[in-house]
């Protein structure tokens, strides 16, 4: 899983902008010199994780806002490769895995 830092610093800069904030007051309230805050928004830094929870600090934001969508979760990438594997059964095994859902859930329900 990679983090897609460009994604990110749209984000943040984003959110700042919003947030009716320059660069220089976000620096000042996360701590940070403003040309760090500069250097991250146009992707010449790289944030540590404590960097990182300090922007979000300054920015009332979590961490989530900043990096959704730019790591794929656990439960997406099982998605994206059961639906790849499904993707390659025929029709008659797609009509089976169905079934067996469907048969899954219901039992699941009755508990």
């Amino acid at each position: 899983m990679d983090i897609d830092y460009k994604a990110m610093a749209k984000r943040m800069s984003k959110i700042r902008k919003e947030k009716g904030m320059t660069q220089a007051q976000l620096a000042e309230k996360a701590g940070l010199t403003n040309n760090y805050i500069s250097n991250i928004e146009t992707q010449h830094s790289i944030p540590s994780l404590e960097t990182l929870v300090k922007i979000c600090a300054a920015l009332e934001v979590t961490p989530n806002d900043l990096l959704i969508g730019s790591v794929q979760t656990s439960n997406e990438y099982l998605l994206d490769d059961s639906f790849e594997k499904f993707l390659q059964c025929t029709p008659k095994e797609k009509r089976l895995i169905n079934k067996f859902i469907v048969a899954f859930l219901d039992e699941r329900k009755q508990k």
